[in-house]
């Protein structure tokens, strides 16, 4: 401790410089810690989402979700897996251990997935990284601006649910920290096939025997390769429907030796799927746009980007059609956070002011107003290193540690100043004056960090 004080007093030019050096690395570091409301509390998670159409949830728990529960539990540092059996669908949620590698978890579990046996009728699963009981970080709204006539809103909600799908979910998804974007609201196409039950009776055929017969119709598959000399042609057969005039011709069985087409016994035509919600903003009727950040992603990084994506849609979007953000959970935070910041800064501007009533020394006074923002700027430097973010906890430590830094700075001067009264020079007072309280100060600062450092 001596040695240190003597260093101080002898090399101040050194010190100083040093000082400015904590600033400047402080100053950079604070402009790039991550903003959120609360320290990353929430397990790194995945969901693992499969579809099996028009499945009860009975069926869907047992040929889905519990052999995926099966495989993936094995995968290492899972902490607890979790479900949930819909009709039609199933979603696997996977809580990983504290700093577990994500992408080598993504990687574990998608060689579990690919190995593992699952009704032909279901869709491949697919992974999410993000749980989808939490909430969106953004929502927007897709809509016309102007009132359209009720004729023409049919129309109009279709091509909002193309444009939102085709176009802004894609953009919006491929920026970093996004996991998902879900659509919502219009009018989704369908190509809707009307059985007729009796035609189906007289001719002798099933509903499951037209659904058979559709899908293996409807299907691109592999033909092999050809070899010509030294060139090698990869050979596909293209066998999808386009038009809705394709499924009218497809042949669904045979009654004796007549081939039975689809329109023979069914009504082909295009629609619009089931709507389960209706999305209204301004009071018109609208496609909502939900925006999904990745676990471990920051809140109002993942925001901005998304922010800034959307000044680039905005311009290329027809100009009869608006992107509206209806709610960023950004804001809240940014204004949270900031709303602590003020709290710590007025608390050590009004710690000086009551420092100068007692002290009656404006010199005092300064270098203790300087050793506060200095010692907090220099925090900002630890923080950055050990990737802490800028939250209401973290700054609401710094607010405590301001308090700590004035009671310290008092105890410190008022001694170099007795001393200073006793006719030492101010060298020689700040040397005896700190090294008399040097080791109380460090001791009692100490006790505190042994209460916090654990936590």
């Amino acid at each position: 401790m001596r040695r240190l004080i003597e260093i101080a007093t002898e090399r101040r030019v050194t010190v100083v410089m040093f000082m400015v050096a904590i600033v400047l690395f402080g100053m950079v570091s604070l402009s790039r810690l991550k903003l959120n409301l609360l320290p990353d509390i929430s397990y790194p998670t995945l969901t693992v989402r499969t579809e099996l159409t028009g499945a009860a949830p009975a069926e869907v728990e047992n040929l889905i979700t519990k052999p995926i529960e099966e495989a993936v539990g094995v995968v290492r540092n899972v902490r607890v897996v979790r479900s949930v059996s819909r009709s039609g669908q199933s979603d696997v949620t996977i809580e990983f251990l504290w700093g577990t590698d994500m992408d080598i978890a993504g990687v574990d579990v998608r060689e579990k997935l690919d190995i593992l046996v699952l009704p032909l009728e279901a869709n491949r699963p697919m992974l999410l990284r993000f749980d989808p009981s939490s909430e969106p970080i953004v929502r927007l709204g897709l809509l016309f601006r102007d009132d359209a006539e009720e004729s023409a809103i049919e129309g109009q909600l279709k091509t909002l649910r193309r444009l939102a799908e085709d176009r802004v979910k894609t953009d919006l998804e491929a920026q970093e920290g996004t996991a998902a974007v879900k659509v919502s609201g219009g009018l989704e196409d369908e190509i809707q096939i009307r059985v007729d039950q009796q035609k189906l009776s007289q001719l002798g055929l099933s509903i499951d025997q037209i659904a058979a017969r559709i899908r293996a119709e409807n299907i691109n598959l592999s033909g092999g390769r050809l070899e010509e000399g030294d060139q090698r042609f990869l050979v596909r057969t293209l066998n999808e429907f386009q038009s809705v005039d394709e499924f009218r011709d497809a042949i669904v069985g045979y009654a004796g030796n007549t081939p039975v087409y689809l329109r023979d016994v069914a009504t082909v035509e295009r629609g619009y799927k089931e709507r389960e919600a209706i999305t209204r903003v301004r009071g018109r009727e609208s496609v909502e746009l939900a925006v999904y950040k990745e676990g471990d992603a920051n809140t109002v990084q993942v925001a901005g980007r998304v922010e800034r994506r959307l000044e680039a849609l905005r311009e290329a979007l027809p100009g009869d059609i608006e992107l509206v953000k209806i709610y960023d959970q950004s804001t809240f935070i940014s204004s949270a956070v900031n709303d602590v910041r003020l709290a710590a800064i007025l608390g050590g501007l009004i710690a000086v002011f009551v420092l100068y009533g007692f002290l009656r020394d404006a010199r005092a006074t300064t270098i203790v107003g300087i050793a506060i923002p200095v010692s907090v700027i220099g925090t900002f430097l630890l923080m950055y290193v050990n990737d802490v973010s800028l939250n209401i906890m973290s700054l609401g430590g710094i607010a405590l540690a301001v308090g700590m830094l004035v009671d310290n700075s008092i105890v410190v001067l008022e001694n170099i100043v007795r001393k200073r009264e006793q006719g030492e020079s101010i060298v020689e007072a700040a040397r005896s004056g700190t090294t008399e309280v040097g080791s109380a100060v460090v001791a009692a600062t100490l006790t505190t960090i042994a209460v916090f450092f654990p936590m």
